[in-house]
């Protein structure tokens, strides 16, 4: 009594976001037990080509193969050129992981792997194939739960690494088949020896509820039909008893297009009535043999029958499954990706927010405390193994999130179409009037959104130092149109005024530049204009937006993100080795930013740069803000991170404290400022995993958080993906 799990994995779209190197690149995709060694190792057993490919795109793609040596498939080669590349691979492999009759079901988990390989480009050279100079690039696995293995259908997004950013989109399909009826087993039934019987008819009778249950959901989604299997009757006749259903595929659409759901939950859930229904149990073991094979047939042929339809089906429905199955993957990351997101509810007094000096020790709790759950909650889903590795090195982000009413935001098509001064408008001449799109009809509905996000660098920065925030950008909103600001590179010692002005001219010659790109594609009709900073970044953000060239941009400000920015200051700092470090960089080189940080720049603190950058109307025009700090971030203090007051502040009753409060109380007024819109401004603190970092002097002066925040990536996923309104 052979059987199978079969793992389908179709291959869509291969997308490469910022590759560092040109050249001919494929994936290698193999699979392995994650305990049990001593099963039958999993190959690759079919591949479907979906689209064949012309003459000219042969040449350039090549062919997979499958490598029976070490069980592995490769995709056909292909060429890499420029960032933002789309490969169409459009192929999907199955790979069987065989039970034996003494086996039965699987027990252990399934780890799948995706390599990526690569060789430089030479000349002309398109020779891929064995070639001596192959370089492993990355790896990204996931493991399937053995309870997965019995019935799954996902999107499974693959990214890679840091260093080698793109993102294959494919599909992973699961199914549990009997394999045939050996003598043997049929030996052992006439024997009496019916234990491994019951348990693979028991899995059988759930891989099938699953494929029927998300067949059904998936093709009420797309509003069509298995054809081949119409009106086909799916009951177990006389032994619906034992498993009672009254699924029949033709009645698996009613016209009404399904809303995705968290599948993955409640598929959980059937499987768990499934496997613990005492009185199906109890009926199945009454059964004779010659019952138990009868059964035992019945579900095998239902089950081919349903899986080869769906195989049929996918192949003419793919991007519309694919798209199906991203959506309520999407959903399924925010519940999946909560046991590392605390969310607390913190009320803002009217002129000054409270501190909340535990937060650190909560994050500490919650890490500890939840990752006992952390298997039981992924246990039928594919698991990313970037996460689930090593789950106690994941980053911890306690959220407060408010929402608000703020000041009446203008609409992106009031800014374009009636700019200030006709001689500076940023409006390309055939977008101005009353319409802004480029064609005759004025159908605003045939323009397009202008989504531009900048991204700039803090003190000593380099314009990639943001590129893994931009990546993640990316992947949450793929139309975006990013800016890695470069203008203060190697420019950011002296006055914030000036780095503020710069930027402020980068930022308008960048939007001009895609205006006018759009207005050759039918037209821009919107515009949200976002910024994302990493330490005086931000500070420099603030002082571009209050320069005159971006005021005709401010009613498209969008979105927010200001990662460890010091918003008031270095005022009331704790780290005692930085602050003598802040006060040599003063003596030794009279840098004025570092004057400007620590109120030297005047005599009176009210005349200072950031008093006067908080009396500025900089933040009120955000739709959504978003204050990502860290407790264990030395560098900037905890409390300017977070523009909240601090406790040596609120105790200091000489005009510093004053001053400090009346800073404080400027940046909150810009946040909270009544309206009838709606404005979303979070604090996001960030518990990193520090314990494999080495006790140097980075760690001892908190220099290794401030710079975590660039080199993990992992804490901006989990924001973006929980709030993804926000980041499109």
């Amino acid at each position: 009594m052979e059987t199978a799990h079969e793992v389908a994995i179709y291959i869509d779209r291969f997308h490469n976001l910022d590759l560092f190197h040109q050249g001919w690149y494929r994936m290698k995709i193999s699979a392995a037990w994650e305990q049990d060694e001593s099963r039958a190792p999993v190959s690759p057993a079919r591949v479907a080509q979906y689209e064949a490919t012309d003459i000219g795109a042969k040449r350039a793609f090549g062919f997979w193969k499958i490598d029976d040596v070490d069980n592995s498939f490769y995709t056909q080669p292909f060429r890499i050129k420029y960032a933002r590349q789309d490969i169409y691979l459009s192929v999907m492999v199955s790979f069987y992981i065989p039970n034996s009759e003494d086996e039965g079901p699987a027990t252990s988990s399934v780890i799948l792997k995706f390599e990526l390989l690569y060789v430089p480009t030479l000349g002309n050279r398109i020779e891929t194939e064995d070639s001596d100079d192959t370089y492993v690039a990355p790896v990204h696995e996931f493991r399937i739960p053995y309870r997965a293995l019995l019935g799954l259908h996902t999107y499974c997004p693959v990214h890679f690494d840091a260093f080698h950013p793109v993102l294959v989109d494919l599909t992973i399909h699961i199914v549990y088949l009997k394999a045939g009826v050996t003598k043997s087993s049929l030996k052992a039934l006439e024997q009496g020896s019916c234990s491994k019987v019951y348990d693979i008819i028991k899995a059988l009778l759930t891989s099938r509820e699953l494929l029927l249950g998300e067949v059904k959901k998936i093709s009420n989604a797309l509003g069509k039909t298995l054809e081949d299997l119409e009106g086909t009757d799916l009951s177990l006749g006389k032994y619906e008893s034992i498993h009672p259903t009254n699924l029949s595929l033709s009645s698996y659409t009613n016209g009404l297009h399904a809303t995705p759901k968290c599948i993955g939950h409640l598929t959980g859930i059937l499987q768990d009535l499934l496997e613990t229904s005492d009185d199906a149990a109890q009926r199945l073991y009454t059964l004779s043999k010659e019952e138990l094979l009868e059964l035992l047939e019945t579900v095998s042929n239902q089950l081919s029958l349903v899986w080869n339809g769906f195989l049929k089906f996918h192949r003419t429905n793919k991007i519309k499954i694919l798209d199906y199955l991203h959506d309520i993957w999407d959903i399924d990351r925010k519940s999946e990706w909560s046991i590392w997101i605390v969310h607390s509810k913190i009320e803002i007094p009217h002129r000054y927010m409270q501190s909340v000096a535990d937060s650190a020790t909560l994050i500490l709790q919650k890490e500890g405390g939840l990752m006992q759950c952390l298997l039981q909650i992924n246990a039928r889903s594919v698991q990313d193994m970037h996460i689930y590795a090593n789950p106690s090195h994941v980053p911890v982000v306690l959220i407060e999130q408010h929402v608000m009413v703020v000041p009446q935001h203008g609409y992106s098509r009031d800014f374009l179409a009636n700019a200030p001064d006709p001689k500076n408008n940023i409006v390309p001449p055939k977008l101005q009037g009353e319409t802004l799109v480029g064609n005759r009809s004025g159908c605003e509905n045939s323009g397009h959104i202008l989504r531009a996000v900048i991204f700039v660098h803090g003190f000593q920065g380099h314009h990639l130092d943001l590129c893994l925030i931009r990546n993640q950008w990316l992947l949450r909103d793929p139309g975006a149109e990013c800016l890695l600001s470069e203008t203060n590179e190697d420019r950011t010692y002296g006055d914030f005024k000036e780095m503020g002005i710069r930027l402020a001219s980068e930022v308008v010659s960048f939007l001009k530049s895609k205006l006018e790109k759009y207005s050759r594609h039918g037209g821009c009709k919107e515009m949200k204009l976002s910024f994302v900073g990493h330490s005086i970044g931000n500070i420099i953000i603030r002082s571009a937006l209050s320069e005159p060239k971006l005021q005709p941009y401010l009613r498209n400000l969008y979105t927010y993100m200001s990662i460890s920015g010091p918003h008031l200051g270095y005022w009331y700092s704790s780290n005692s080795l930085f602050n003598s470090g802040l006060w040599l960089m003063k003596r030794l080189k009279g840098l004025q930013c570092m004057h400007q940080l620590t109120f030297t720049d005047e005599q009176d603190p009210q005349n200072t740069f950031f008093y006067k950058l908080c009396e500025l109307k900089t933040l009120e025009n955000f739709k959504n803000i978003i204050l990502v700090s860290s407790p264990q971030d030395g560098y900037v203090p905890y409390h300017s991170a977070r523009i909240d007051l601090c406790p040596a502040s609120s105790s200091d009753s000489s005009k510093k404290g004053q001053v400090f409060t009346e800073m404080l109380n400027n940046c909150l007024d810009q946040i909270r400022a009544p309206s009838s819109e709606e404005r979303v401004f979070m604090r996001c603190d960030v518990s990193f995993d520090q314990s494999a970092q080495r006790r140097d002097l980075n760690t001892i002066v908190g220099r290794a958080a401030h710079v975590e925040f660039l080199e993990n990536d992992m804490y901006a996923r989990f924001i973006m993906w929980s709030f993804p309104e926000m980041f499109r």
